[in-house]
């Protein structure tokens, strides 16, 4: 059951990830659909419980009714879609990950909640930049990245190995001052 509400807007809420929240990952994590984009091994509970025990800020993306209360989460008003992190920020610049759970893809769901992440990302620490990764062959999550203001910047040529094959990574950055200002 998701946590704390960090960020909302009128369709999606970010809650804090919390040790509950390993079962809708698992079941994430298990779909085809979603693993095989992602490039990840299955992973059993346990692996699960140790990679959330990382420094990463993670957060559930949730679809809150009315009712949803915004410290503690009740199941019955609260829907978890997907994941967004925000890694590395305590080192280097911040790195973004994300995904929906597949019935979820094309409403514009994901471009809510990572604008949602950069904005928290921006106020909580003070990097000059955020940055993100796609598969050269992902047009959806690249065209995200690019509405909401990312650059290309560079390709790292068979980067990960997903669903069979190795394939290329496009880097993409964002500025802190090109988000201020598309903001105002």
């Amino acid at each position: 059951m998701p946590g704390a509400v960090v960020a909302r807007d009128e369709r999606v809420t970010l809650r804090t990830f919390e040790r509950e929240d390993i079962p809708f990952l698992q079941r994430a994590h298990a779909n085809p659909e979603i693993r095989y984009q992602m490039g990840k091994p299955l992973k059993n509970r346990a692996e699960l419980e140790s990679w959330t025990d990382d420094a990463t800020d993670r957060f559930v993306v949730c679809l809150d009714d009315e009712a949803a209360s915004p410290g503690d989460a009740d199941d019955a008003h609260v829907t978890p879609i997907g994941v967004v992190t925000v890694e590395d920020a305590d080192w280097r610049r911040p790195e973004l990950t994300y995904w929906l759970v597949p019935e979820r893809h094309g409403d514009g769901y994901g471009t809510e909640a990572v604008s949602l992440a950069i904005d928290y990302t921006f106020r909580t620490y003070a990097h000059p930049a955020v940055g993100a990764c796609a598969y050269e062959s992902n047009d959806a999550s690249r065209g995200l990245l690019e509405s909401l203001g990312f650059v290309e910047e560079g390709c790292t040529r068979m980067g990960f190995f997903a669903d069979g094959g190795y394939v290329d990574t496009v880097q993409y950055g964002l500025l802190r001052s090109e988000w201020d200002a598309a903001n105002e």
